[in-house]
């Protein structure tokens, strides 16, 4: 078996595509379009494709990679912003990267990604009394089950875990002064394993 691909939705300035080659995965192509995070990753990173803007992009019409990350934006979600939530213009673009996901899915009979890694901040745990975090839950369940329907809840756990026929997903929040970032820094991380129940142990 070769090295695990990946594709990084809303780049920033790599942080996705640097953490796989630190694990041993190939970053394949990548999604942003501020011009300063771009220009970081096509020196630092030649080798990646850059595609640009989200909304112009199919993924049926790019490489198959076996792990998708997306750390959508959090402006709408964050409870520094207008907590417009996912029908915020921002962070309403985590609807393209299920797309795009399940743009690619078609393309390959379900076989990639295998992988998706979404992050957020904490605050779409809260944002619309926690109907948006049930939307996350929901959408990425429908990439593999559009028959699930996740109920609502009012105050969700910092971590839990989702398990389907053949596909699971865990949630955790970390904090980056656990791996040495002089500040406090908490997210959501999201694993979605959409071929397999190893959601929880990849986490």
């Amino acid at each position: 078996m070769g090295k695990l691909k990946l594709g990084s939705l809303f780049d920033g300035s790599g942080g996705f595509p640097l953490g796989g080659l630190l694990s041993g995965i190939e970053p394949v192509w990548a999604s942003e379009i501020e011009p300063f995070p771009i220009r970081v990753t096509t020196r630092r990173l030649p080798f990646v494709k850059h595609y640009g803007d989200i909304n112009r992009l199919h993924g049926d019409e790019i490489e198959p990679v076996d792990i998708i990350t997306f750390g959508s934006p959090c402006t709408d979600l964050s409870i520094a912003g207008k907590r417009e939530g996912l029908e915020g213009r921002q962070s309403g673009l985590f609807h393209q990267a299920i797309r795009v996901i399940k743009e690619m899915r078609h393309k390959t009979n379900g076989n990639y990604p295998k992988f998706i890694v979404f992050e957020n901040v904490p605050g779409a745990f809260s944002s619309n009394k926690g109907e948006d975090f049930r939307i996350v839950l929901e959408e990425i369940i429908k990439i593999c089950d559009d028959k699930i329907s996740v109920p609502g809840c009012a105050k969700w756990q910092p971590a839990g875990c989702v398990m389907g026929d053949g596909f699971s997903i865990a949630w955790r929040v970390l904090d980056a002064d656990a791996w040495g970032v002089p500040q406090r820094r908490k997210r959501i991380y999201l694993v979605g394993h959409l071929t397999g129940i190893c959601a929880g142990k990849v986490l």
